[in-house]
């Protein structure tokens, strides 16, 4: 099912997109600005599809979500999640600011490392963790590592053992949840395949406490991604805050709660709660119990920060609609085929921003009909080499990339006020079959 909000908030205009986006700004010689560089300059130099960050955009955000949490009273601490956007620089960038990561892979770890990130700043999630992946864990010794099953904190446990090591923990508890997000990312539902049951969950900390090599700490949970009302955290919040208080009435040591991560962004303008409500929440259901919290923040932050930039390659008329064609596809950007996601698209051009507008839809030239990024969207007309920005497109866009049809995956720039950095060149057709190896 498609999340709810998304469904039912109308459409906002170019300059609403453009107004809600404080690093964003309409020029009316230099077209779209991000913070003081115009994409024009970018893409002239860079070409397209090319994938722009705010460094001040993510600064901000950033610093507003720790500043909720510390005028909430909490003692707390976030993680950015990795597998929004794991580009060495937006990581490094974070992790100047203070950010620790939430890892799901060896490689995310690896990245998190590179980037400068202190391993115990390191908490490590998901729900299939190798040996090896667990063996490296131990050996960076990282802050916590969220396990999801029995059968895994018995692996740990042998794997620490036989290291001389000792894994602090946290069981990742399935809290039967839903989200009423996407169901493609809801995670705290009874059917869903994370995290443990939480009828399980005291014997499993028992468990815990009694095997060789591992260290307790606490409890974890997540629940989903693209969440826009807060009741589903509550009632996550108070299930876990409830098994607390048993496992301490039970002499264990819980001394950190993770609540996850899920917050989202409002890609359509939709109202829907910030930092300040979610922090709200956490200090309602844990104010009275003595713990650390730990977020999980990876949309939320780095989402409104990107756009993907693209150049129009013609404009078709098909049966009564007119397509716009770009020269990004879903290989670039999936969210729309996958998840039916909306973003918003602006043009460029300051002209062509305050225009007269019609319904056309927003198409890639991939050979596949689920190559659009949006339908009936209320646009200029924009003839060839003409540029837009897709909105909202920092998470879940380059990371989830791909060079299916052969084409080479985007570059990748980063903005910092007035200075710009290409931090990944496009990809050369040459490098898309510089590993292949043609038997004799």
């Amino acid at each position: 099912m498609p999340a709810a909000p998304d469904d039912t908030t109308p459409d906002p205009t170019i300059a609403e997109l453009i107004a809600a986006r404080p690093h964003l700004r309409l020029h009316a010689m230099d077209g779209l600005v991000m913070e003081d560089v115009p994409l024009n300059r970018v893409a002239d130099a860079v070409g397209t599809p090319t994938w722009v960050y705010s460094a001040g955009a993510l600064r901000t955000r950033y610093r507003a979500l720790t500043t909720a949490l510390r005028d909430a009273g909490l003692d707390a601490h976030a993680h950015y999640a990795v597998k929004a956007n794991d580009h060495l620089a937006i990581l490094a960038l974070l992790g100047r600011e203070g950010a620790g990561a939430d890892v799901v892979s060896e490689g995310e770890l690896r990245r998190a490392r590179a980037a400068g990130i202190p391993a115990a700043r390191i908490v490590y999630s998901g729900v299939g963790k190798t040996e090896r992946e667990l063996r490296l864990a131990l050996t960076e010794d990282i802050g916590q590592i969220n396990i999801e099953s029995a059968e895994e904190l018995r692996m740990l446990s042998a794997l620490a053992a036989s290291m001389g090591r000792t894994a602090r923990v946290a069981p990742r508890i399935n809290p039967d949840v839903d989200a009423g997000t996407h169901d493609k990312i809801s995670t705290g539902r009874a059917g869903d395949k994370f995290g443990v049951p939480w009828a399980d969950a005291a014997a499993l900390y028992a468990e815990a406490a009694r095997l060789p090599g591992i260290e307790p700490v606490g409890l974890a949970t997540h629940i989903g991604s693209q969440i826009m009302d807060l009741a589903p955290y509550g009632a996550a919040f108070a299930r876990i805050a409830e098994l607390v208080r048993v496992l301490r009435d039970q002499g264990h040591t819980v001394r950190v709660v993770d609540c996850g991560g899920g917050l989202g962004i409002p890609y359509r303008n939709q109202p829907g709660p910030g930092p300040e409500a979610l922090a709200g929440a956490i200090k309602a259901a844990f104010h009275n119990l003595d713990v650390r919290v730990a977020l999980e923040p990876g949309r939320w932050l780095v989402g409104p920060a990107g756009v993907l930039l693209a150049s129009v390659i013609l404009q078709k008329q098909t049966a009564g609609t007119r397509f716009v064609v770009l020269d990004a596809a879903m290989n670039d950007l999936v969210r729309p085929a996958m998840y039916e996601a909306w973003h918003g698209i602006v043009p460029v051009s300051a002209a062509a921003a305050v225009a007269p507008v019609s319904p056309c839809d927003i198409v890639g030239p991939v050979c596949e009909t689920g190559d659009t990024f949006a339908r009936d969207r209320l646009l200029p007309m924009l003839s060839p080499g003409m540029r837009i920005a897709i909105l909202d497109a920092g998470a879940y866009g380059a990371v989830m990339s791909s060079p299916y049809n052969a084409r080479p995956r985007a570059a990748e720039v980063l903005i910092d006020g007035a200075a710009w950095t290409v931090v990944r060149p496009r990809q050369t057709h040459e490098a898309l079959w510089a590993d292949e190896i043609m038997p004799a």
